[in-house]
């Protein structure tokens, strides 16, 4: 399963998902620092889920981070857009 899939399949199993953007922008990254060469380390996530709404910015964060799990090792970079 592609790791974009894989992140969704995630978050939408943990929150209670309202909207969801999820954008591989690997490409941006070839050749530098973290090109693993898979063509899946970097993403770009926007997520709005009722339950982060009341946390702190950090706590949103770690609570996607937490949902996410094991996956997180096999990806260089995430860019949160949380709410």
């Amino acid at each position: 399963m592609p790791v974009k899939d894989e992140i969704e399949t995630r978050l939408r199993a943990k929150f209670d998902v309202q909207e969801i953007d999820i954008v591989n922008e690997s490409y941006k990254h070839a050749g530098h620092a973290g090109d693993d060469g898979s063509g899946e380390s970097h993403f770009r996530i926007r997520l709005r889920a009722a339950e982060l709404a009341p946390l702190s910015r950090v706590q949103r964060h770690r609570a996607v981070h937490q949902a996410l799990g094991d996956l997180t090792t096999r990806i260089h970079a995430i860019a949160l857009d949380l709410g």
